[in-house]
């Protein structure tokens, strides 16, 4: 007997390394490993899981009451009588018109690109970007902005593994191109994050990621290590530059 149980697909390209990792939080979410290609850098891939029937019988059981409460409200509203309604519409009309134009209200995207503190929007940050890894100015700024986004071109001073792990690692990052010879700056910590954990975005997603690379990094605040001068951030997005 055939299977008539429809599916639907998706692709995802992974960094040689994260594959398993990727495999599991999709099977976590109900989808099912169809195939996988490895090339040199990439894999490809492919899942599948059983698309959710329609409760047709619901809807239309739900459809139906609605009509019928057109159909009371409808009747109910044409026995009320229509000059009371006449009367109250042209004085709806009249205050419309008094009132004044409504003020555009921010978007969502504008609130958003707002709480983003750059070294443009926030003079705060733009003298942290330059200020030594252990000048009290991170304390400051990290006990005063916990929590919020941070954006800043930055490269990858160094990269290790974390503990005994092969697919997790620490990353140091500094302002700036300089790689692992930025000598101004916090120094800026991603602890235990997997590749994937980075959220690579932009036009040119590189295979693998090292020590010089340079990003445009977006992360949240961390605390401040004073014993350490570790400022430690939670990725948000990394892209490429």
């Amino acid at each position: 007997m055939a299977d008539d149980t429809k599916y639907e697909y998706k692709t995802v390209q992974t960094i040689r390394g994260t594959d398993g990792l990727v495999i599991s939080k999709m099977q976590k979410d109900g989808w099912e490993l169809v195939e996988q290609a490895q090339g040199p850098l990439r894999s490809t891939l492919n899942f599948r899981r059983p698309k959710k029937p329609q409760p047709w019988l619901l809807i239309g059981a739900v459809a139906g009451v609605l009509v019928t409460l057109a159909i009371v409200i409808g009747t109910a509203s044409a026995l009320s009588g229509g000059g009371d309604r006449k009367d109250e519409s042209d004085k709806s009309t009249a205050a419309a018109s008094q009132k004044p134009a409504a003020t555009p209200t921010p978007t969502a995207a504008d609130s958003a690109a707002a709480e983003v503190i750059t070294s443009q929007n926030n003079p705060e940050f733009a003298a942290l970007l330059k200020a030594d890894s252990c000048d009290d100015a991170n304390l400051d700024f990290a006990t005063k902005h916990e929590g919020k986004t941070v954006a800043f071109n930055g490269s990858i001073v160094n990269m290790a593994p974390h503990g005994n792990y092969d697919t997790r690692y620490d990353f140091l990052l500094g302002p700036g191109d300089k790689g692992p010879n930025t000598t101004a700056g916090p120094a800026f910590k991603y602890q235990d994050v997997s590749a994937f954990d980075l959220r690579l975005t932009g036009k040119k997603i590189p295979a693998t990621v090292g020590a010089g690379d340079k990003f445009r990094f977006v992360a949240k605040v961390g605390e401040f290590n004073a014993d350490q001068c570790l400022f430690f951030l939670d990725p948000v997005s990394t892209e490429f530059r």
